[in-house]
């Protein structure tokens, strides 16, 4: 069973800077599309950032520029690195992979979320 946990989730203030990370455990033949989305409340889950084996990267328009999505050395980790964080980034972000599919659609594994709140 595939699973992917979520950590570094938090409350912090306006412009301040904050990294999440994603690791997957269970039995996966191969990752290619690891990434985030996130959601805030009463909102759709929207695309923050995703990347493929092959290096693709997409990024939300919201956060280009702020945020950068990175594999680890392990190819079973991904981590976000989110500077500048802003009330709006406010949301429950959620791990995402697939083994086959690329930037999109969405990935089918999902981790179960880690609250980001940003007070201004």
């Amino acid at each position: 069973q595939v699973q992917l946990v979520e950590s570094g989730g938090g409350l912090v203030q306006a412009g301040e800077s904050l990294t999440l990370s994603c690791k997957v455990t269970g039995k996966i033949f191969a990752i290619n599309a690891m990434g985030w989305y996130r959601r805030a409340a009463e909102n759709q889950r929207e695309l923050v950032a995703v990347t493929t084996k092959d290096g693709l990267v997409r990024y939300g328009d919201s956060v280009k520029g702020r945020f950068t999505v990175l594999r680890g050395d392990t190819k079973t980790t991904v981590s976000l690195e989110m500077n500048d964080l802003k009330p709006e980034d406010t949301g429950v972000y959620y791990c995402n992979v697939d083994p086959v599919r690329g930037l999109e659609p969405a990935g089918r594994y999902w981790g179960t979320g880690t609250q980001v709140t940003v007070s201004t």
